[in-house]
């Protein structure tokens, strides 16, 4: 399914608790690792920085990502390791461009400080602008990670952003033999009274039971058998969360682009708390900017 991962990494504790991770998901497909790691030479608004001082940061990340490679390779995992300079969010999404990367996976947040390179609002601008599906991994969950996945669960609000969540969430349960869980969330946590009068109680739930209908109709047509389903009612990512704890969800998969307020993970709420608290993994694709 994944021929080409890439796996930014700062060396950070969060980035090593994300590698044993990535190191499944690429045995399991047998695919080539890119090892990557930015030497953020961005920092601060700074345009100019010393030539000892990258020196410096150049050295560290050639150590981070022989660490790194030396995992891999024990594995019998291929690896193509990468030191570049620059802002750490544009430097990925480049990187990811011209390597034929099919999935990347970083961490949600790493080190803070002089030596950060890989920090929160770097990864939610990867995941607003890389072209193919990005893995946002929380170092602080409390389960343990694993993969092949079990369960994925895939949010959808009927919008064109969660259509192409549910084809790769199908396809990656296809590939790892997962059962499908497809969760619609009836947002009631911000309406007020006005609201409640427009969009009235049956109306709501009409429309929830045909999203959940096509998403179900979709994964039988993709060959999946093992498709469970819900309907929730209230705060989209808290109902997510709580599904994903109650249902030992081992990875979710989340589309970037929509026309409702829920659909807009990444622009949103929805995504700054699911990406920072979200208990399990988090594939988010987005749609090319072509067919916007």
């Amino acid at each position: 399914m994944f021929d080409n991962i890439l796996f930014p990494t700062d060396g950070s504790e969060p980035a090593e608790s994300v590698l044993d991770y990535v190191l499944q998901i690429a045995a399991e497909h047998e695919a080539t690792l890119h090892i990557l790691n930015v030497a953020d030479t961005s920092r601060d608004g700074l345009t100019q920085i010393r030539g000892d001082v990258i020196d410096v940061l150049e050295q560290e990340g050639q150590r981070i990502v022989d660490e790194a490679t030396q995992r891999a390779t024990e594995r019998g995992i291929a690896v193509v390791p990468e030191i570049r300079q620059g802002d750490p969010y544009t430097s990925i999404v480049e990187y990811s461009q011209q390597s034929s990367v099919g999935l990347i996976v970083m961490p949600t947040h790493g080190r803070r400080g002089l030596k950060r390179s890989l920090i929160g609002s770097v990864t939610e601008r990867v995941i607003n602008t890389a072209e193919v599906p990005v893995v946002a991994v929380n170092p602080d969950r409390e389960r343990p990670l694993a993969y092949p996945c079990q369960h994925v669960l895939v949010p959808t609000d009927g919008s064109r952003g969660a259509e192409l969540a549910l084809t790769n969430g199908i396809a990656v349960a296809n590939a790892t033999g997962a059962t499908l869980h497809v969760l619609h969330v009836v947002e009631t946590g911000n309406l007020g009274p006005d609201a409640q009068l427009v969009l009235k109680e049956e109306e709501l739930a009409e429309r929830a039971n045909e999203i959940v209908t096509d998403a179900i109709e979709t994964a039988e047509a993709g060959s999946l058998d093992a498709i469970e389903s819900d309907i929730e009612h209230g705060v989209p990512s808290q109902e997510i969360r709580s599904y994903m704890e109650e249902h030992a969800i081992d990875l979710a998969v989340l589309g970037t682009h929509g026309e409702t307020d829920f659909s807009r993970y990444v622009m949103g709420g929805v995504s700054a708390k699911l990406v920072r608290t979200s208990p399990v993994p988090v594939m988010w694709v987005r749609e090319p900017e072509s067919n916007e």
